[in-house]
């Protein structure tokens, strides 16, 4: 259970770290056609899918990163919780 929930905490991290790329770069304003800036903002725009529209803000940028934001927030709650809940009986069952 200890690696399950170690797992999911670095799964979340990772994912946690590209929206807020994906967010950094977009709102920075770099340069789209570059590889790098370009499969960044593709996963991570495949990782927010279902929170890309949640609000519509004027402005390109901020819209993305209100939705975005909002995405990454859940995430590292979800993931967090689920790491403490699977990590929790490993401590209950840690003997004095």
């Amino acid at each position: 259970m200890r690696a399950l929930a170690l797992l999911i905490r670095l799964l979340t991290v990772l994912v946690v770290a590209l929206i807020a790329a994906g967010i950094l770069l977009w709102v920075l304003g770099a340069d789209g056609h570059n590889t790098v800036v370009s499969d960044v903002h593709s996963a991570a725009k495949w990782v927010v899918g279902p929170f890309q529209s949640v609000f519509h803000i004027k402005g390109r940028k901020a819209d993305l990163a209100v939705n975005w934001g909002l995405a990454l927030v859940i995430y590292a709650i979800v993931g967090g919780f689920l790491s403490r809940l699977l990590s929790r009986p490993m401590r209950r069952s840690a003997g004095p």
